[in-house]
């Protein structure tokens, strides 16, 4: 630990002394009007979310790293002038930390975090997570099969990724709690059905982002044009294939392996000493507690959300109710959803004689406080990634895809998925990525005869979206799902990481086939594609396991 403080401070100072000496000799200027940073739209408006990554890998504390590339991105904005940095890390409208908290759509993030902790503490009060902890542990007899009832619940919660990853882990932590699956391979097992399966799923709020990143001068309808890219989406395709065919096969590799081990020999579900939920996933055994304590507001929640969401989309006032989820405002959709759930559930408690007031007012602070640490991560990679706004990343990454797109068309597909993995590994945000590199796809292949070039440049759009955004340690969706399996968000990331490069890499091979064929052929190749990519995985894997199985052998001689 000493170790890690001591390198975390050696950086940090030669961070801040480079930065203050540049102050010296660049005070800045302060026009509102024509400001703009030195950095602006250069490679080194990607240095803060760089920084705070790197830290946090190597010193293993996400809260201080986020800091310090909150900081630096600050004072790069600043060009150095410490006053301008401290205004701007603080109160910018853009960017700053008071602003994004101010965010209505953040705010209500919060809160249906919030309201979740609190429906946790509830079901764990009344004793439903340890009666169905004790029905599953009865009907699920193995590993196995609690791991792959976990991947059917997360595909079965396909509507957003936020409410994906917390209903997952509240539901399956107590079961795979029992089987000794360390919190890590939870973790793993939410973040890999949230994500890819939003991603696929044309019901869903990442449908609707998707939808309206498509410019409107366009003339492409962009629900049909999602639909197609389903087929052409490797990663969420792979990533999903891996993880079951791991699960059947037994076999982890990277740090997971350690980590599975661990909890599956010696019942250590962290590995490592961190407890950043304390107590909170304890369960709490009466003898009232029945499985429905658990099932009923887990369904009135799913239920309730999507109404909420389809409500704010128009769908009560006649509108389709496709078209209503394309435009569902996904933060109030939530709240709504589970502000009603959570009434729903202490009446229900209350009426089965299960719960008092005075423990259901009990409920609300454990609720919040289970979930202090997602809530200070959010808020801060929620920051970083406005500095990184700031400083113009965003045109940056436009002029490094627009330059390459007259290279070699054919190529461009896999250079789309490559630059959309570093932008959402970089920013934390896999929306914004489609929000960024869809028009500037759109207007590479604007013609009819490239409109299958367009199909699968947009797929791989969004696969290295999803994919940056499955690695990044500042994503939202990642946090949420450490959040979900009460997991130290660190070992999550480091144990994730292999795997999600593992599909990533397979995927960046497939895309470069697709934009071979689409090139050559002008026709929908996906049946081609798709098929050598799986095989390309299974083969790859089979390979994994093989070095994996060897190195065993040698450890136990």
């Amino acid at each position: 630990m000493k170790k890690k403080g001591f390198v975390f401070l050696l950086v940090t100072l030669v961070i801040l002394g480079v930065f203050i000496v540049f102050s010296l000799n660049n005070p800045g200027t302060i026009d509102s009007e024509t400001y703009e940073p030195k950095v602006y739209s250069t490679i080194f408006s990607l240095l803060p979310p760089i920084i705070a990554i790197l830290l946090a890998l190597i010193t293993k504390e996400v809260y201080s790293s986020l800091f310090v590339g909150i900081v630096s991105g600050a004072l790069l904005y600043a060009n150095g002038n410490l006053e301008l940095m401290l205004n701007t890390m603080m109160f910018n409208e853009e960017g700053g930390m008071v602003y994004k908290l101010a965010d209505s759509w953040n705010v209500g993030i919060l809160i249906f975090l919030v309201i979740l902790g609190i429906l946790v503490a509830l079901m764990n009060k009344v004793g439903g997570s340890a009666a169905f902890g004790i029905w599953a542990s009865e009907h699920i007899k193995s590993r196995a099969g609690t791991q792959l009832a976990t991947v059917f619940l997360g595909v079965l919660i396909f509507v957003d990724d936020y409410f994906n990853c917390l209903t997952v882990g509240s539901v399956m932590r107590p079961v795979t709690d029992r089987q000794n699956i360390s919190l890590a391979k939870l973790a793993y097992l939410i973040d890999a059905t949230a994500a890819p399966v939003c991603i696929i799923a044309p019901v869903s709020s990442w449908a609707a982002a998707v939808t309206s990143s498509v410019p409107d001068d366009s003339s492409i309808n962009g629900f049909s044009m999602f639909l197609k890219t389903i087929p052409y989406n490797f990663y969420a395709l792979t990533t999903l294939l891996m993880m079951i065919m791991m699960i059947v096969m037994k076999f982890e590799y990277g740090p997971m392996k350690l980590h599975e081990k661990n909890a599956e020999e010696k019942g250590d579900l962290f590995t490592t000493p961190e407890r950043p939920y304390g107590e909170a996933d304890q369960e709490m055994k009466t003898p009232f507690g029945k499985v429905i304590d658990l099932v009923f507001p887990v369904i009135v929640l799913i239920v309730c959300c999507i109404l909420g969401m389809v409500y704010t989309g128009g769908f009560f006032s006649g509108v389709s109710f496709v078209t209503a989820f394309a435009d569902a405002d996904a933060s109030v959709g939530l709240v709504i959803g589970s502000l009603i759930t959570l009434i729903i559930a202490f009446c229900f408690y209350m009426i089965r004689g299960v719960l008092t007031f005075k423990e259901f007012a009990e409920c609300i602070p454990e609720g919040f406080k289970a979930m202090v640490a997602p809530i200070l991560i959010l808020s801060m990679a929620w920051t970083l990634s406005g500095m990184t706004g700031l400083l113009g990343a965003k045109f940056y990454v436009h002029d490094l895809v627009a330059a390459s797109a007259g290279v070699v068309q054919m190529f461009l597909p896999a250079i789309i998925f490559v630059v959309a993995v570093f932008l959402a590994f970089s920013t934390g945000t896999s929306w914004g990525t489609f929000a960024i590199l869809i028009p500037i796809v759109c207007n590479v292949f604007s013609g009819e005869d490239t409109y299958e070039m367009l199909v699968i440049s947009i797929s791989a759009c969004l696969a290295g979206a999803v994919c940056g955004d499955h690695c990044s340690p500042i994503s939202d969706t990642t946090i949420m799902a450490s959040a979900g399996a009460h997991s130290n968000h660190v070992n999550h990331v480091l144990t994730q990481l292999p795997y999600a490069l593992t599909a990533a890499t397979v995927s960046a091979v497939g895309y470069l086939i697709a934009g071979i064929l689409g090139y050559k052929f002008e026709d929908s190749i996906a049946h081609i594609s798709l098929p050598i990519t799986i095989i390309l995985l299974i083969v790859t894997l089979f390979v994994i396991r093989s070095v994996t199985s060897k190195e065993k052998i040698i450890e136990d001689k």
